[in-house]
């Protein structure tokens, strides 16, 4: 635990986008609402504001304690109470709130507050569920943005995000170079792997096969839990290391027969994954994970900053400072993909550093093992 204290008790705030937003693909989405929270104050001039992007399945709760956000029904589970990142953000930590005002917003797409599939319509009064819109990578940035301009602020003092987060944070840098200073991606890449591209696709076909998920439009029954539960257990084999999965899985208890068929779980490691599984449904959605899953499996850099060339479009950053982070035991996201993406930033004349830290935590370190990675996110927004 880095020193500082918690932010302490926080709420969610809402804002609705005074205008309807077009996607990437054409259609519109009308009047959005997003989910967010700060931590600490804006300064006079707005110039101290960082941006935090959450993750796959993260939220707008970055830090702090907020036991109810409204209109997320039951999916508020008590172990999401306390912020995914509150181990980084507060007084003195590495994301200082005496110094910075730092803001997380959760994705259009999402299930937590900002509008997703199982939000309502307000053209139908019902949810939307198969007929919510696709969404790009780039139409969550452009939502963001939108939030950024109700705030008040022109340029952000640094964009940080983890995993899918960090791509967020590249499109920013790339689409609207001027505004933001200093980028932090962690634990990401330029695009999608193969190896992403086929653990994605299972997951997604895991949800869609379930025959409760009938087709999207499963709100007024039973939702297809069985189909989320195993589409985590595949993504969550990428997330943490077999190692820290062999340590953790030591103390479960083994139940033979919860799967409910013909396959029984037979040792702790399957207990494991099974756990992981089962606990993930009840705090998130099957249709936005599909949504958010997407827009992962969608994303392309250059595509979306409108252009055909690696080099001109990196070279829009050499007025920003980037901070690349690698995780030595990650294999979601490569070790050798931040390679890459450092070696494309320097040969576009981009200032950046990147820093691999050593852990056997595997991609989930960037979560919870603050002390690896404080000192140089402190030296990075400039604390020194």
């Amino acid at each position: 635990m880095p020193p500082g204290d918690s932010v302490g008790p926080v709420e969610t705030r809402f804002l609705k986008l005074p205008v309807d937003l077009v996607l990437q693909n054409g259609e519109m989405l009308t009047a959005p609402t997003v989910a967010y929270e700060v931590y600490g104050e804006l300064n006079e001039d707005r110039s101290n504001a960082v941006l935090v992007f959450h993750a796959l399945t993260g939220s707008q709760h970055a830090a702090g304690v907020n036991s109810s956000v409204p209109g997320v029904d039951d999916r508020w589970t008590e172990d999401i109470h306390v912020g995914w990142w509150d181990d980084f953000i507060g007084p003195g930590k590495a994301l200082d709130t005496n110094q910075f005002a730092v803001i997380c917003a959760n994705y259009l797409g999402s299930c937590y507050g900002s509008t997703g599939p199982s939000s309502t319509d307000p053209g139908t009064g019902r949810r939307y569920g198969s007929a919510f819109p696709r969404i790009s990578l780039s139409d969550v940035v452009d939502s963001q943005l939108l939030l950024l301009d109700h705030l008040g602020i022109e340029r952000l003092h640094a964009a940080i995000g983890g995993s899918v987060g960090g791509l967020m944070a590249l499109s920013l840098a790339t689409r609207y170079p001027d505004r933001v200073e200093v980028v932090i991606p962690i634990a990401a890449g330029l695009g999608v792997t193969a190896l992403q591209r086929i653990h994605n696709f299972e997951q997604s076909l895991a949800i869609e096969n379930d025959p409760l998920f009938c087709g999207g439009d499963y709100y007024g029954g039973s939702h297809p839990e069985r189909g989320l539960a195993l589409a985590r257990m595949i993504g969550h084999k990428t997330f943490v290391s077999l190692h820290a999965m062999e340590e953790r899985a030591r103390s479960e208890v083994v139940v033979r027969d919860e799967t409910g068929g013909h396959v029984q779980i037979t040792n702790p490691l399957e207990s494991y994954m099974w756990h992981q599984g089962t606990k993930f449904v009840r705090r998130f959605d099957a249709n936005s994970y599909l949504h958010i899953m997407e827009l992962w499996q969608t994303f392309d850099l250059l595509e979306q900053a409108g252009e055909d060339d690696l080099d001109k479009v990196l070279q829009r950053c050499r007025g920003q400072r980037f901070m690349v982070f690698s995780i030595d035991s990650d294999v979601c996201f490569y070790p050798d993909e931040q390679e890459e993406l450092a070696g494309a930033l320097k040969r576009a004349g981009v200032a950046v550093q990147r820093i691999t830290v050593h852990s056997d935590r595997g991609h989930d370190a960037f979560l919870v093992e603050p002390g690896l990675f404080a000192p140089h996110l402190r030296d990075s927004l400039g604390r020194g």
